[in-house]
């Protein structure tokens, strides 16, 4: 199963996240892929996730998550033991969204969501301080990114898989070039 988790005023129907399911349907592998429209509150987001995966073994599981949903994904893979794909994710989203709280809208649709203050306070409490079996990790970051520092992104993700694309930007808009090397990675098992 690979379970997609799109960033912070993102949805299913962001340009990665269209991309990925695409690429499952052309692949016959449709029914293996989730992408859930996740709550601004990252407690919330993260239940919705663990129920999304209940019961899949993690040698079956792989998580990407894109920017937000990358920090989502590594504590998802830190608690099961799963894979993660992270693309452009965010190291330090406390220190990066404080200054979203308040109203907001999406990025695909005119829909407004409040962003309250505890939902900095849950991010804090999913912080992961170090991976922990690296190879288990696959990080996509572009050196152009607008929004994150990449360098944050390679420091922290030591030691795992990495594709640095030079240029792009915090989208990846060539994320549809690498899915065949994703979708490998997804499918490979640790014992």
């Amino acid at each position: 199963m690979i379970l997609y988790l799109h960033g912070f005023r993102s949805s299913p129907a962001s340009f990665k996240a269209r991309a990925m399911q695409a690429f499952m349907e052309q692949h016959g592998r449709a029914a293996d892929f989730a992408c859930p429209q996740l709550s601004p509150s990252p407690k919330i987001a993260i239940e919705q996730s663990l129920s999304l995966i209940e019961g899949v073994p993690a040698s079956e599981l792989t998580v990407i998550g894109s920017s937000l949903g990358g920090y989502y994904a590594t504590w998802l893979a830190e608690q099961t033991g799963c894979r993660a794909v992270v693309v452009n994710p965010a190291v330090k989203p406390p220190r990066e969204l404080e200054s979203y709280v308040g109203t907001t809208t999406y990025y695909h649709s005119d829909e407004v969501f409040e962003f309250l203050p505890e939902y900095v306070d849950e991010l804090r409490a999913l912080a992961v301080n170090g991976i922990t079996r690296p190879e288990r990790y696959f990080l996509m970051a572009s050196t152009g990114d607008e929004v994150l520092d990449y360098r944050e992104m390679l420091s922290y993700y030591h030691g795992a898989m990495q594709l640095i694309i030079q240029g792009s930007d915090h989208g990846i808009a060539e994320f549809a070039d690498h899915l065949p090397f994703v979708l490998q990675f997804c499918d490979r098992r640790y014992g």
